[in-house]
């Protein structure tokens, strides 16, 4: 008789050094704190925005959105000088994924809590760009460019590597979900589903254009990653699927090269295979919902 060795202990050890790094040394409390507390959420178990958020995709989506959103020279220059996204990607990146959790999750009285927190961090940084023109993160409509540019790619990474794509009325109800949040954030007019999600991108386009600041970013990001080296052959399929998410224009605004046969062939195949395998290693926080154990930080369903 030929055994059959348990996979599960290795899934758990992957799944929860996933965790720690998106969810970073709070994430147990935060996580206990968000699922555990009782009282009425923005959203039920049926919104699109908890398939959307719970979903490995976000992964891929959640970095082809800044690659997105770099292109934008104010909202670049703002990141580039306040966000501290170089000195701490990883403190970032956890911020980040509190927020999502918390507003898609997590009570209402939480969510508009985190909300406002956002907003008085908006509201102290101001600056000028390189090419001299003032900017403040709360400028309503740089925060509706971040918003829809991540609405977007959210959506779009969900609806290639998704376990579930939503149809035509889930991803209109995404949208609408993702505006709820925006105008918790200051955007005064959010798009409400796809067909105005896409007049309002193609609306930012002749103020968008890949600065130096936009493609050192890039490069940052994709070819400098500050991961360990055991994760820098999944993290390079992330970052390829990324780029293959983003429009053409934004592609070569940015210098990054799209070989859309290549993309078929290999790109997109490694891009299901990892997020599929992070789903998998994520998997336990299904079985443990009643529990707390639910692992909502970019990665398995909630």
């Amino acid at each position: 008789m030929t055994l059959v060795p348990d996979p599960a202990p290795l899934r758990d050890r992957i799944g929860e050094a996933i965790f720690a790094r998106v969810a970073g040394p709070d994430g147990v409390r935060h996580r206990a704190r968000i699922h555990g507390t009782p009282g009425p959420r923005w959203f039920g178990p049926e919104r699109p925005v908890r398939r959307v958020h719970g979903d490995a995709s976000m992964f891929i989506g959640g970095l082809s959105a800044l690659l997105l959103q770099s292109l934008h020279p104010l909202a670049m220059a703002a990141v580039d000088a306040h966000s501290g996204f170089r000195s701490d990607p990883w403190g970032r990146l956890q911020r980040t994924s509190a927020f999502l959790a918390v507003t898609t999750y997590g009570p209402a009285d939480q969510a508009r809590e985190a909300c406002e927190q956002v907003r008085a961090v908006h509201a102290r940084v101001q600056g000028t760009a390189p090419d001299g023109r003032p900017y403040a993160a709360s400028d309503p409509r740089l925060l509706c460019w971040v918003h829809i540019a991540e609405v977007a790619s959210f959506l779009r990474a969900h609806q290639r590597y998704g376990a579930r794509p939503l149809d035509a009325a889930g991803c209109d109800g995404y949208v609408a979900d993702m505006a709820r949040i925006a105008r918790e954030l200051g955007v005064p007019d959010p798009p409400t589903d796809r067909a105005g999600l896409a007049e309002r991108l193609a609306a930012y386009r002749a103020e968008l254009r890949g600065t130096p600041e936009a493609r050192r970013t890039a490069r940052y990001l994709l070819l400098d990653p500050p991961v360990p080296l055991v994760a820098r052959l999944p993290y390079g399929a992330l970052a390829a699927n990324a780029v293959a998410l983003l429009p053409p224009w934004a592609a070569r605004a940015l210098w990054l090269p799209r070989l859309p046969v290549a993309e078929a062939l290999c790109v997109r195949p490694l891009g299901t295979a990892v997020t599929a395998g992070i789903r998998w290693a994520m998997a336990p926080a299904r079985d443990a919902v009643h529990s707390g154990r639910i692992r909502e930080a970019g990665g398995a369903e909630a």
